[in-house]
């Protein structure tokens, strides 16, 4: 690819870049959805990390209750951040390849999402006796994380290479010029 096919950069990318509202998906350069989705990430890898401890201890009861309000915090915690996702999913132009893979990444995520929901439901006031995670429990645990992986691969594409919610190469250029402080330029439009 020619250097001068790099530095451009077309309209649609440029969209993609700029926040549908700043208040709510965060201002540009600083998307609120990356940072959002570490709380259901944290709290459904930590409950799977508890379910699957339940089964070494000798009294898991503690860790049965934690692993299924950590799903709750998980749940509410990927409401919050499709919300900024779907803003974020509102600047991507539609019928581009980042479009196609900002739709696959949020079906993921609600899929992820309803089957913790259904994991909770599931378990809820089930253990209060300190038993052992059921064996369906934690599978359902265990391919909602991995599928939520995917998607997070899929995010991750979407922000590295697609650079959607990035701020454009100027601005980042700007972090590698001597000399330089830290300004405010934002892409034209």
């Amino acid at each position: 690819m020619k250097l001068l096919e790099v530095l451009m950069v077309t309209e649609p990318q440029l969209q993609a870049k700029r926040p549908v509202s700043a208040p709510l998906a965060g201002p540009y350069g600083h998307p609120f959805h990356p940072i959002l989705v570490t709380v259901p990430i944290g709290a459904w890898v930590t409950s799977l990390v508890f379910d699957i401890a339940s089964h070494v201890v000798s009294s898991p009861g503690f860790l049965t209750q934690a692993s299924e309000w950590l799903i709750a915090v998980g749940v509410i915690g990927a409401l919050v951040a499709a919300l900024t996702g779907f803003l974020d999913l509102f600047a991507v132009p539609r019928a581009t390849p980042a479009f196609r893979t900002a739709l696959v990444h949020m079906t993921l995520n609600l899929l992820v999402t309803g089957a913790y929901a259904v994991n909770f439901l599931w378990r809820y006031g089930d253990h209060t006796g300190g038993g052992r995670v059921g064996v369906g429990q934690l599978v359902l645990s265990a391919v909602s994380v991995a599928v939520l992986g995917l998607s997070g691969y899929l995010g991750g594409k979407l922000a590295y290479r697609y650079g959607v919610r990035v701020a454009d190469e100027n601005t980042q250029a700007e972090g590698y010029t001597p000399g330089r402080g830290a300004s405010r330029s934002r892409p034209s439009g």
